[in-house]
């Protein structure tokens, strides 16, 4: 049993045409068995957090009572993407699994919606918000060597507290983007081989040979994302989690967890204006 299935083009060629539709149930099967291990090691094996003292000097009295986390656009791009991809999945894998509808307008409409969130997330990220905060720095590398010499019980100094984004956040980030260039650049390119009110209907296009390969590609990084966003809701609910989703839904965190969690040299916030009337001796 392949990975992939093939076809005899009209030339005589064996061509892929997409993959094998068991590897929906791979990676959910992936999916829930990560779930599983993750949960069974944070009730049993995990131990408390641990960072090193910071050299930071501030006074957390003065930080604002609820931390700035996403802007309103921020989230707003969130959740159209969330959407898009989740109708994207339930579009794609669903009449492979025996739930039969007329999906490829669903499909191809969330696929466009998708995309042009994703172009416009490009530009408020690079000039509207901190591009560098999410992609793994010095520090990071180094504390994940920490982290991980400490949890095969060797010696290493403490971790540093967090950026805005701990360096799993960012790892995540950077496999979803990966992921996600490989869906939405095919998934383009494969809306010229239906009717489509944006592209004029053209299966000529390219080969027989390069349709398939594209077929694969996107199909395989279609199941990845059915394991990449189980993972990623179940972070989401995650007790010790809330709090950042919180601020996904709210656009703020609480103080406490941003004192305790977070390094203010790696991620400055604002203290809070004092009142009207006040002084900071009062």
């Amino acid at each position: 049993m392949g990975l992939v299935q093939w076809a005899t083009s009209p030339l005589g060629q064996n061509v892929p045409i997409h993959i094998a539709w068991f590897l929906i149930w791979v990676a959910l099967i992936l999916g829930m068995l990560f779930l599983a291990a993750h949960a069974i090691y944070m009730r049993y094996f995990a131990k408390e957090k641990a960072f090193v003292a910071s050299d930071s000097i501030y006074d957390s009295g003065k930080l604002p009572v609820r931390i700035p986390r996403h802007s309103l656009t921020a989230r707003l791009f969130h959740w159209i993407m969330a959407a898009s991809m989740l109708t994207l999945l339930f579009t794609a894998f669903l009449p492979k699994v025996g739930f039969q509808f007329d999906w490829v307008a669903y499909h191809w409409i969330a696929g466009t919606v998708l995309t042009i969130s994703i172009l416009f997330h490009i530009i408020h990220a690079s000039f509207f918000l901190d591009f560098w905060s999410i992609w793994p720095d010095r520090t990071d590398i180094e504390d994940a060597r920490s982290r991980t010499l400490r949890f095969f019980g060797r010696p290493a100094a403490l971790p540093r507290k967090f950026a805005k984004y701990p360096l799993e956040n960012k790892l995540y980030h950077g496999t979803v983007m990966l992921t996600g260039l490989a869906v939405i650049i095919t998934g383009v390119c494969m809306m010229f081989r239906v009717r489509t009110a944006i592209f004029p209907r053209n299966p000529y296009l390219f080969g027989d040979m390069t349709w398939g390969l594209m077929y694969v590609l996107h199909g395989l990084a279609g199941v990845l994302f059915i394991t990449l966003v189980i993972i990623h809701i179940y972070f989401a609910v995650r007790p010790e989690k809330l709090p950042i989703t919180a601020g996904m839904v709210f656009g703020t965190m609480s103080r406490e967890f941003y004192v305790k969690e977070h390094d203010p040299a790696r991620w400055a916030v604002e203290p809070s204006k004092p009142q009207p009337g006040t002084s900071h001796g009062d």
